[in-house]
């Protein structure tokens, strides 16, 4: 006996087009960048049960686009310039519902040849952008920056320190390293303790004689270092560390140096490419984020490692089931080289976006971002009381507001509110961090659709709400 499931009875074909159309047809300029849900949407999807019997369709995708994706932060936003943006091509949109809706397992060559040779070629082609050598450099892709670093971190513990000797392992990272690397020490076995945060020069970057001494005061003292984190683009001013000053040290105390690049390293594509990273090829691992400024959805993303070997001895495992769909060639299956046996084909649409696209197009998108973040900077220093705080570097840059005479603290409460008033307007979204105990508004400008009226336009807004927050002073 055949079950009729619902499924069929639905005019999915018609749906589906009509929700395509309107992706297609969207102006996202005219749309918020970020809009917050009311309470009581809020309470409505956390308390709504599942029906015994299923509900229309219709009322579904109402529901879906008029309430649950209205109330969303918008990273594909033009003037979306908080955090680092996701400007997702549709060409990666397009990917992803291809490679969705026929549910590709890419966990083994057999499984999905053609998508992973694809993965295959793309790893090799980004390693040849690093320098390093095709063969034995390897990689595969993953979902992020955190799960690339927690990948590179756990392959560094194994080559350099038997498990049973962890306890002695330290490691080193600047205080403008991503959290992400918090958790993967602490998911690497890597005592708390033996973390060790290098401070940072007046440009943010890595202190090596810090650096340096902290190594050579832990091998007197007993411990083990194994690793040095080092940034290609850190998140809050796209400082990259001196990669080849991080490279002497590691090499002279038998470290492994790895590069975060989720953000920077795409930069390799730009006119500058490798200029900007010098020594990036005499890194052993990066993880690298094409959902970030290689314009893919989320999520994908890269860890590289020089030699590819360092991989398959952390995470190449035999399970009896798996026996017939092993490789047998010289094939080395994704599964073999990283976390996840169930994956799904991320190559695939940064693929299709690359072959559409070419080199040329992407080298214009990501120099057009750096010459926007050169451009906010020329409009901020002629605007009254407004500081660079840091310069335009890989598309990001930070300033804040000083009003003569207002105290540190009032200036920092009145900068974090103008944010908090863009935000709230919907128009732009433009979030403080924090640089030398100072609150800045830091800016990211990446988006190719970003125009420099969007600039202008968020810019004298925010100068508007600051005057505004004087006034209530």
């Amino acid at each position: 006996m055949v079950m009729e499931f619902r499924e069929k009875d639905l005019d999915l074909q018609n749906i589906i087009s009509d929700e395509v159309n309107k992706y297609l047809k969207r102006d996202l300029g005219m749309m918020a960048a970020t809009k917050r849900a009311p309470q009581q949407l809020i309470d409505k999807y956390e308390k709504m049960e599942v029906p015994e019997k299923g509900r229309d369709i219709y009322d579904i995708m109402n529901e879906l686009d008029n309430e649950i994706l209205e109330y969303i932060h918008r990273g594909n936003h033009p003037r979306s310039f908080s955090f680092i943006p996701g400007p997702g091509s549709r060409l990666s949109w397009l990917g992803d519902i291809l490679t969705t809706a026929n549910n590709i397992h890419a966990s083994n060559f057999k499984n999905a040849t053609l998508p992973i040779s694809i993965e295959r070629n793309l790893v090799n082609y980004f390693a040849g952008k690093l320098g390093f050598e095709i063969k034995p450099a390897g990689g595969v892709f993953v979902s992020g920056g955190s799960m690339a670093n927690l990948t590179a971190v756990v392959t560094a513990r194994d080559e350099k320190i038997a498990t049973k000797e962890v306890y002695r392992a330290v490691v080193y990272i600047s205080d403008q390293v991503h959290h992400s690397l918090s958790k993967a020490f602490h998911m690497a076995g890597i005592p708390k303790e033996n973390v060790r945060r290098i401070s940072v020069d007046a440009e943010f970057k890595m202190d090596l004689k810090a650096l340096a001494e902290t190594v050579k005061k832990d091998t007197e003292a007993g411990m083990k270092p194994i690793l040095a984190v080092g940034t290609a683009g850190t998140t809050n001013t796209g400082a990259v560390d001196d990669i080849n000053g991080m490279a002497d040290i590691c090499e002279a105390n038998d470290l492994w140096l790895h590069i975060d690049g989720a953000y920077g390293l795409s930069h390799l594509l730009s006119t500058k490419g490798r200029d900007l990273f010098p020594g990036i090829e005499r890194a052993d691992s990066v993880s690298w984020d094409a959902h970030k400024l290689l314009f893919q959805t989320y999520s994908c993303a890269m860890v590289i490692v020089k030699e590819k070997q360092h991989l398959l001895n952390s995470f190449s495992e035999q399970a009896e089931y798996l026996d017939d769909i092993q490789s047998d060639d010289d094939v080395i299956d994704p599964e073999m080289i990283g976390m996840e046996l169930t994956r799904p084909a991320r190559a695939v649409k940064l693929w299709i976006t690359l072959q559409v696209l070419g080199e040329e197009q992407y080298r214009a998108r990501i120099d057009y971002g750096q010459r926007l973040a050169e451009y906010t900077a020329e409009i901020v220093e002629e605007m009254e009381n407004w500081k660079i705080i840091s310069r335009p570097s890989l598309s990001i840059l930070s300033f804040k507001y000083i009003h003569p005479n207002l105290s540190e603290a009032e200036n920092n409460k009145v900068l974090s509110n103008a944010a908090q008033r863009m935000a709230a307007s919907g128009y732009a979204v433009t979030y403080t961090t924090e640089l030398n105990r100072q609150k800045v508004i830091r800016m990211c400008t990446i988006n190719p659709e970003t125009t420099k009226e969007d600039i202008m336009g968020t810019l004298n807004r925010l100068d508007g709400f600051v005057k505004d927050e004087i006034e209530g002073l």
